[in-house]
């Protein structure tokens, strides 16, 4: 019982969004889909719910194709931008009209949440305000209870008290009725706490990926005088660098539990932290790769 991708490629145009990225989203997870602008995650997660073809490889859900498959896409449910019910059709009927294309669809808790939410249920749906379309589209989710439930880029429009209302209610449908989750979001710290394993894309590859406590662990801060910090990390692998007059912070790729020499701190890395740091060392060795070819 899995979402799996096996080398997953699109290019548009010059733009090559996704390369040869391979993947599994396993049951009883909640991923984090984390990545720059342009990095690929809508790409992929349109793939992986059938809105668009990829140039190669093959996407499958419970070991079933998902191209032009509605029994192996009714597994999955992505929260996305797009609004796919008529205009002139308020929300009171959206939602009563979900049911017909998702039969476990909780209508009951559905307009609870909109209560919960202030959804104003007899607006038409393209009258809604940026956050309100945004909050329409979660309590979907939030309440269609299939077996895979993506959500890109959720929170679009939403203010900080909605924000955490969303976190909130998606923990508790996790809870009470566990499916894999995929968060796709730039708002890494308000998520970190939520998900167990992160996948990190750049430039249309898979860049990192395992479980967050994992992850954030192979990577430290150290910080000092300059020249201690030179000294002791002359054998390490650096991944970033910044000076501030005489005083000097690293991240280190690794973890160890030897003492520091006095003068020296050592402090874990929060995922947001982990996630700037990798693609600044990323930025560092693509600007080398450049300079030496044109070098050649």
């Amino acid at each position: 019982m899995s979402i799996n991708c096996q080398a997953i490629s699109k290019r548009f145009g010059a733009t090559q969004a996704l390369d040869h990225v391979t993947l599994t989203l396993e049951p009883g997870h909640i991923y984090g889909l984390l990545g720059n602008n342009g990095a690929g995650k809508s790409t992929l997660l349109s793939i992986l719910t059938d809105r668009q073809l990829p140039d190669t490889g093959t996407v499958t859900i419970d070991g079933l194709p998902v191209r032009n498959n509605d029994k192996a896409l009714h597994k999955v449910f992505l929260v996305g931008d797009q609004n796919f019910f008529p205009d002139d059709m308020k929300v009171q009927r959206a939602l009563r009209t979900v049911p017909y294309f998702y039969p476990d669809f909780d209508l009951a808790r559905a307009f609870d949440l909109a209560k919960q939410f202030g959804l104003p249920l007899k607006k038409k749906l393209p009258n809604l305000s940026t956050g309100y379309a945004s909050i329409f589209r979660l309590i979907v989710g939030l309440c269609v209870n299939t077996p895979y439930l993506i959500f890109d880029e959720p929170v679009l429009g939403l203010d900080a008290q909605h924000r955490e209302l969303f976190y909130r209610l998606l923990v508790e449908t996790y809870m009470s009725r566990p499916c894999t989750v995929v968060l796709s979001t730039h708002l890494i710290d308000e998520v970190e706490d939520l998900i167990d394993y992160t996948i990190i894309l750049r430039e249309g590859k898979i860049l990192r990926s395992g479980p967050t406590e994992e992850l954030v662990g192979q990577a430290v801060c150290l910080s000092g005088p300059a020249g201690l910090v030179d000294e002791y990390t002359q054998d390490k692998t650096v991944l970033t660098s910044h000076s501030l007059g005489g005083l000097k912070t690293v991240t280190l790729q690794g973890n160890w539990e030897e003492p520091l020499p006095l003068g020296l701190e050592k402090s874990t890395m929060r995922l947001q932290d982990y996630f700037i740091r990798l693609q600044e060392a990323e930025d560092r060795a693509a600007a080398r790769r450049e300079e030496a070819s044109h070098e050649s």
